[in-house]
């Protein structure tokens, strides 16, 4: 006691200075991570959080044919305060909306303050740029989102060659389908997280900006004549994660169909269809299932979206795969008492249900969660119908859908001649558009192509939508080659598309490789087994052998149609 009373300063003195170097070392890594000042221009004072978002979301220019939403505003000034005539205009703070992606935290009010959508755009790369035709997201930011930094990328080298860029023609009002101005008019009772503190007095005084609205909406509203979404449309991978992470508000059964799906609505208004997993990857078709009676694989819809782009299509919606809670995903968030009452627990104590179908919607095909997780691919879905209508065409090469029967182009070696003097297909680009499904089909393996269709705003003169590709991937040690009759047939292919599919033949495009690159980003990878991929590579030498023997036959002016140089109406089919 006397040595404490003695030394009683000292020991207060000893434990100030040892919380002293306590809380240094604590802000030590902060105050090194404050950026200088004087580092970045402009006006931003010292550790201000806004230098690193500056460097990132001064960009490149906006792709052509894109819409209204990712231009950047008018007049703005660039952040280094410059005013020069080749500046990059800067947008304001309303515009950086079109980097939030409407996340379930968000719609739960647990990011009020938009930190992680920033972090997102950060990690991305996102850029909003100055013109109408310059590109959203650069090449080097593609770099990295499809391969970590120092590995080479096949899928990025591929989107880069020359067969990737070339620009679709100038948009008029009439070859988009909604003009944003007077058909879209997005302003629901939207939950108090949509509105960004910064933008409540600007939503309280009239519509929302687009930059503003959710990224299936932005998706809807960058459809055109020529395609679904365009190669850099930054809210088509914003999408992709919303489908896998947005909060499921209800489920339905979807009417009509041989086998169970489910549309599934999100916190943010948007929709998608949903397959459930029924087979193992593993699992090929037995040998003796009619093609109408195939099982519909949710990593056949998920492939056929990544080779759709893959092949410069875009013509598939996009679709991500996701593992559901069958329990607080789909049955506690139903409103469908058919579907509810289809629930039971199994003797393995796992979820299950069956739903209503005209195909396996039984106890005995029931679908069963481990123990009520389930995979399953989200299709985000394109515009209601009473939005953008669509119509339906019968496949002019449809199968009879019968076990003895057999369709007429099956036993008629004529019958392109027949259908190239009927419309749509003796004028446009119409047949030339089914020559690529059909490639597309015979890639994957799909038999089941009965219909397809188009919207009827763009009439005759649009493409195909690649609708409903569940039965693909079914065998990968069988090459059905009825599926490439209309091609052998017709003896017609675009250039671009023939120019492409040379290109993914090469080693260093390889076709398998760089699908198997771009599946890799989907949170069910692996989507395919190795075998499938190989698949394609041995069709893909098929189709160019079909080309080359049609070539030699009628000579390459008269198989291989110039889609690069024309003019889109005046192509004609009939020859």
């Amino acid at each position: 006691m006397m040595l404490l009373r003695r030394f009683r300063v000292l020991i207060v003195m000893v434990f100030l200075i040892a919380c002293t170097m306590h809380i240094l070392i604590d802000l030590l890594p902060r105050l090194e991570r404050r950026p200088e000042p004087g580092l970045s221009g402009g006006g931003a004072g010292p550790g201000c959080p806004c230098q690193h978002r500056d460097s990132l979301l001064v960009g490149p220019e906006l792709q052509p044919g894109l819409p209204a939403w990712g231009k950047p505003l008018a007049g703005a000034a660039p952040p280094g305060g410059g005013a020069g005539g080749d500046a990059v205009v800067w947008p304001n703070k309303h515009t950086l909306r079109i980097l939030q992606d409407f996340s379930s935290d968000q719609a739960a009010g647990s990011n009020r303050s938009g930190s992680q959508p920033l972090a997102k755009a950060e990690e991305t790369g996102l850029r909003v740029g100055e013109e109408h035709n310059k590109r959203l997201i650069p090449d080097r930011v593609l770099d990295a989102v499809i391969r970590a930094p120092g590995q080479y990328s096949k899928l990025t080298a591929l989107f880069k060659h020359p067969n990737y860029q070339s620009p679709i023609p100038a948009l008029t009002q009439g070859e988009i389908l909604f003009n944003i101005n007077t058909d879209i008019k997005f302003n629901p009772k939207l939950p108090r997280d949509w509105v960004n503190e910064d933008e409540e007095d600007l939503a309280a005084t009239g519509d929302p900006p687009i930059d503003s609205y959710p990224n299936w909406l932005k998706f809807h509203i960058g459809i055109n004549r020529y395609e679904l979404y365009s190669r850099r449309n930054p809210a088509i991978e914003a999408l992709l994660e919303d489908l896998v992470s947005q909060q499921i508000s209800s489920v339905v059964m979807k009417s009509g169909g041989t086998q169970l799906k489910l549309i599934m609505s999100f916190q943010n208004y948007g929709q998608a269809l949903f397959k459930p997993m029924k087979q193992t990857r593993e699992q090929e078709t037995p040998p003796d299932f009619f093609y109408f009676s195939d099982f519909e694989r949710h990593n056949s819809e998920i492939a056929a979206f990544h080779l759709d782009r893959i092949l410069d299509f875009r013509r598939v919606p996009p679709v991500a795969g996701r593992l559901v809670n069958m329990t607080k995903e789909i049955r506690d968030v139903t409103h469908d008492k058919k579907l509810w009452r289809t629930f039971f627990i199994s003797p393995a104590n796992n979820v299950c249900f069956y739903g209503e179908c005209s195909y396996y919607c039984s106890t005995e095909h029931a679908l069963c969660g481990k123990p009520d997780q389930i995979e399953g691919s989200l299709a985000a879905f394109l515009p209601d119908l009473a939005l953008a209508k669509r119509k339906t065409w019968r496949n002019p090469w449809r199968r009879s859908y019968h076990k003895r029967k057999r369709a007429e182009w099956e036993v008629d070696p004529d019958y392109c001649e027949e259908v190239k003097q009927t419309a749509p297909y003796n004028s446009g680009t119409r047949l030339l558009d089914l020559i690529d499904m059909t490639i597309f089909d015979f890639l994957m393996g799909n038999m089941d192509r009965h219909h397809y269709e188009t919207f009827e705003k763009f009439g005759n003169d649009s493409f195909i939508i690649h609708l409903d590709n569940g039965r693909g991937f079914g065998k990968h040690s069988h090459d059905e080659l009825s599926i490439l009759v209309p091609l052998n047939q017709c003896c017609r292919i675009k250039e671009s598309t023939y120019r492409r599919l040379q290109l993914l033949a090469k080693e260093e495009y390889k076709l398998s490789e760089v699908m198997a690159e771009s599946l890799e980003r989907d949170k069910l990878s692996p989507i395919l087994i190795e075998p499938h991929l190989k698949a394609m590579d041995r069709r893909l030498r098929i189709i160019l052998r079909s080309v080359s023997d049609c070539v030699e036959k009628e000579g390459r002016s008269a198989v291989v149609e110039n889609d690069i140089d024309y003019d889109f109406n005046s192509i004609a089919t009939n020859r």
